[in-house]
Order: structure tokens, then C-alpha cells, then sequence
């Protein structure tokens, strides 16, 4: 309706604007829809193939369109744009204006993420092109609905942080169950059985056992990768060859062991997704004996502590500049055994060149940094004439392992004291004891008469309590570490029993399995002390 305004002697007619829809165009709107599926239980109607059917009849049959395309993401997250291909192809349609109106049925549909929504939509606003939304009966070109599409996807994002909490607790209360996830796709050495129980794949578990054994033998990661990318061994289902990640998660993953830690991470939020390592901030779940283990947890125990031992090494090298030994070597095996006996450093590795010829020598650390100022006289040791007395001390070593087992044994059963358990028992009792009389002389502390003798019962009784726990927590300690010792023992013999260590040449890897340290004596000799404590003396001459 046209209106007139009259001013002096001038008429100014109104036109008022016209609608989108009115507007006489030329060419056909290009018509887009979209739509997702995001669960199994969508009901019928609203399923992928039903929609799809849906939005190309609901195009086709207007004159006054023509397709565009339609657009679908069929069991995907709506909370993040970023993980719906179709979404961002339209998208990118719409930027090179290939597109003038989207159809969707919801802005649940079209986005769940309020500032995804809001941001996709007010772009789209701006390149003149319309988002309709059919059960809100919202088309974003208008003025007023930018209050309800932001309201909308409040809501929308809001039902999305109820279901990703309702889904916690759920994975949460299945976790308290015991259930189990296993990523089979991922484990290496696994497959899901005919009861649905984890079933050991022989093959693989033997692949992860070399693994294990190459690690604690003092290989690096790099070192072991290699080792099995030379064998044409690959990753679980044989997709690709082996890459330190890989073997380092092999190497961290409790589920060999039997066992599982359920929640070792958590989702922060339900919109970005981000996971974060559990440091305590969610309770952890450790199901024992959940499954057939490939590796002992003794193993396991070793491995993750040669990782922290290696782990420290490289921290304390990184803040060192001279004196101490620098970070782990697994390139060589002496760089982590060879010790000076007098001033108790490192030795390393150095090369001589002299009128033209190398020379491979193994030197003090001390003496390289300082001189002769902290270590006066530890000599200088040939490689060749070190590695021939390694030799003779490994074959000599295992001519008399069944002897050395035997002392071993005997000596390990000799100081794992089977009375042990009553002696700290007993002191457990005495403690509970004073601990009875102390309430009976505070009592009698606050009595005039009875205060003084009081008061120093309780220091002698406090002094006697202290001893006693000092006891239990030493007697404690040193079983620990004989059982921990001997459990090493057994595996060092063990695999003595069932490999020949016998040597032709120098091996550092054998040298690592069975030498615990070499001690530089003086210039003609060297004590090599095995694992288990067995010590050999050699000659460097060969004498």
C-alpha cells in the first residue's frame, strides 16, 4: 500500500519495500537442505533415508526453486561443526553464493553449539542467504528472530550437556560394574573370544613380548621400532609399520598385565570434546585379573621404572654442562656400567686419533671435565681389550650358572626371614600396648600429684614407639627390596636356564641382561658384578 506525504508544493509518494518472497526474480532460488542424524533411535520418519526423500520432493515440486543439493550427516555429533563434512561443504557452497535458502527442520539439526549457530547463521545473514527453520518457523533473514535462534540454541545446547552428563554417569556406573572396554581394533595381541571375553592371539603376544624383553634389554623406542620394521612386522591388523608412539603405548598399557584402569581420561565438555589426563580430578577404576595376561606384572613394574629412571636421566642432562653422566644411552651399553673405582663417575666413550689412525678408548667423566683435580688416577681403558674381558667374564659367568643359581637362591632365601611376620607383628602389639597405657598417664598428667612421674613415662613410651615404628617400616623396606631383587633373579636365571649368553664377540645387549656394573680397578683390572651380586675379576691383558 502506497502512501503520500505532502510537503510545501511537493508530493513524496511511499513505496514500501516488498517482502523476499514477493520479489520478481529472474532466475529460480537455489534451494539447499540439511539435515542429521545422531543416534539409532531417531524414529522412522525422521531417519536418514526418510529425510533425504523428504527435502528433494519438498524442492522439486516448487516452481519457484531449483536444487541445490541436500546435505546430510548421518550419525555424527551436532555439538561440533568441524565434524560434519556436510555441513562445512555447504557451507563453502554458500560462500561462493551457489546457494540462496537451506531448508532444515530444526536448528537442533543444525547446529547444538550456540556459538557454532550463531555464528554460522549470522554469516549467512550477511551474505543475504536464508536459514528456515520449519518446526521453529524461523527464517533468519528477518529482524526478530535473532533473539529466538539464540534462545533455541541455548536450549539445544543445554539438552546436549544433559545427554554428555547422563552418558558419564552411565559410563561411570558401568565402570564400578567392572565392565571393560576393549579397543581390539588397537590392541595389539588381543581378539574378542566366543564369550566375549578378551582371547590372547598368540602371534601378536609374542610380538609384544619382544617388545617388552628389547625394552628392559636397553633398547630404545627408535631402537626397537627399527627392530621390528626390519622383521616386516606391522601394527594391529597389519595397517602400518611400527612408529615409536606405538610401541610406547604398548609398553604403558596395563591391560598385558591382565588388568584395566578405567577413566585414565575424561571428557572437560560436551561442546569441544577436549579429553584431559586424569590426575585425580575424576575417580579411577582398576579392575585385577580381568583378563589372560601376556605379561607378567613384575615385567610390567620393571618396565615402567626404567622408563622413569631413563626419564630422569634426560632432565638431569638437560640442566647439567660438564661433571655428571649425561642421558641414557642405548647405544652403548658400557655408557650406563662402566664405572671408576675411584672416584665412583662414569666413564665415556672417546675417540683418539693419532698420525692418522682411531683409536676407540673409554675415559672417566671426571677426568675428561676436571683433569686430575677430583679423580687422580683412573686410567684410560682400550674398547677392544675391555670388550674381550667382558667376553671371558659372560662365558665364564655361564659355565658356573648352575652354582651361581644355586648360591643365589640360597642366599636370597637366607635373608627373606620367615619369621619376619611375627617379629613385626609382635611390634605392632607392643605400639597398640603404650598406645593403651598413654591414655592412662595423660590422665594422670593433669593430677598434681602424679604429673611428674606421668609426664615422663610418656616421653620414655613416645621414645619406645618411635624405635618400634622405625623397625617395622625398615624391616618392611628391606623385604621389599629381597623380594623385588629376587624376583629379577628368578628371571635372569630363568632365561639363563633357557638361552645360551655364551659369546664369540662383544654383545651389548646380552651385556645389559646379565652385567648389573663394571667397576675400572685400575689400568690392568676390571671387577664385573652380574646381576644378582656373582662378581668376576678380569685381567685386561688377558692374563
Amino acid at each position: 500500500m502506497t502512501e503520500t506525504i505532502a510537503q510545501n508544493n511537493m508530493r513524496i509518494v511511499v513505496i514500501p519495500a516488498k517482502a523476499r518472497n514477493e520479489i520478481q526474480r529472474t532466475t529460480r532460488l537455489k534451494v539447499a537442505a540439511y539435515y542429521r542424524v545422531s543416534t539409532d533411535q531417531e524414529e522412522q520418519e525422521s531417519s536418514y533415508e526418510a529425510q533425504i526423500s523428504y527435502y528433494t520432493e519438498k524442492i522439486v515440486k516448487n516452481a519457484e526453486w531449483q536444487m541445490a543439493g541436500i546435505f546430510a550427516d548421518e550419525e555424527i555429533s551436532g555439538t561440533q561443526a568441524q565434524k560434519r563434512p556436510e555441513f562445512l561443504k555447504m557451507i563453502r557452497l554458500c560462500r561462493q553464493r551457489k546457494i540462496d535458502i537451506i531448508l532444515t527442520k530444526s536448528l537442533s539439526r543444525f547446529a547444538r553449539n550456540t556459538v557454532d549457530s550463531l555464528k554460522y547463521i549470522r554469516e549467512l545473514r550477511e551474505l543475504g542467504i536464508a536459514v528456515i527453520s520449519e518446526k521453529e518457523n524461523i527464517n533468519t533473514l528477518t529482524a526478530e528472530s535473532e533473539m529466538l535462534i539464540t534462545i533455541m540454541s541455548c536450549f539445544a545446547q543445554a539438552e546436549s550437556e544433559s545427554i554428555s552428563k547422563n552418558v558419564s554417569w552411565g559410563i561411570r556406573q558401568s565402570f564400578k560394574s567392572g565392565n571393560v572396554p576393549m579397543q581390539y581394533a588397537r590392541l595389539l595381541g588381543y581378539r574378542k573370544g566366543e564369550d566375549d571375553k578378551p582371547e590372547i592371539v598368540p602371534e601378536e603376544a609374542e610380538v609384544v613380548k619382544k617388545i617388552y624383553r628389547f625394552y628392559l634389554d636397553g633398547m630404545s623406542l627408535n631402537m626397537i621400532v627399527d627392530r621390528l620394521n626390519e622383521k616386516g612386522l606391522t601394527t594391529k591388523g597389519g595397517n602400518s609399520p611400527y612408529r615409536k608412539e606405538v610401541v610406547q603405548r604398548i609398553l604403558t598399557n596395563e591391560k598385558y598385565t591382565g588388568d584395566a584402569l578405567l577413566q585414565k581420561t575424561y571428557v572437560t565438555d560436551c561442546i569441544t570434546k577436549k579429553t584431559r589426563k586424569n590426575n585425580g580430578e575424576l575417580p579411577m577404576y582398576l579392575v585385577k585379573n580381568h583378563h589372560a595376561p601376556i605379561i607378567s606384572l613384575a615385567d610390567f613394574n620393571r618396565v615402567q621404572e626404567e622408563m622413569a629412571r631413563r626419564s630422569a636421566k634426560r632432565a638431569i642432562a638437560d640442566k647439567l654442562t660438564k661433571g655428571e653422566q649425561g642421558k641414557y644411552s642405548a647405544k652403548y651399553a658400557l655408557s650406563e656400567l662402566l664405572i671408576c673405582g675411584e672416584c665412583g663417575e662414569h666413564y665415556r666413550r672417546v675417540t683418539w686419533t693419532a698420525k692418522g689412525f682411531k683409536e676407540i678408548k673409554w675415559r672417566c667423566i671426571s677426568r675428561i671435565q676436571y683433569g686430575k683435580k677430583k679423580c687422580h688416577n683412573s686410567p684410560t681403558v682400550d674398547e677392544q681389550a675391555l670388550h674381550r674381558a667382558i667376553v671371558s667374564a659372560v662365558n665364564e659367568f655361564c659355565a658356573v650358572k648352575d652354582d651361581v643359581a644355586k648360591a643365589l637362591r640360597e642366599s636370597i632365601t637366607e635373608v627373606l626371614d620367615p619369621n619376619l611376620n611375627g617379629s613385626v607383628q609382635a611390634a605392632q602389639q607392643r605400639i597398640d600396648k603404650l598406645a593403651r597405657n598413654m591414655d592412662e598417664l595423660i590422665k594422670l598428667a593433669t593430677v598434681p600429684e602424679t604429673a611428674e612421674s606421668a609426664m615422663a613415662d610418656i616421653a620414655r613410651f613416645s621414645d619406645e614407639m618411635k624405635t618400634l615404628r622405625e623397625f617395622i617400616e625398615n624391616e618392611k623396606a628391606k623385604q621389599m627390596t629381597v623380594r623385588k631383587g629376587s624376583a629379577e633373579l628368578d628371571a635372569i636365571l630363568d632365561r639363563l636356564e633357557n638361552e645360551d649368553f655364551t659369546l664369540t664377540e662383544y654383545d651389548d645387549i646380552v651385556t645389559r641382561q646379565l652385567i648389573e656394573q663394571i667397576t675400572v680397578e685400575s689400568k690392568d683390572i676390571i671387577t664385573v658384578r652380574f646381576k644378582g651380586g656373582f662378581e668376576i675379576r678380569k685381567d685386561l691383558n688377558g692374563n
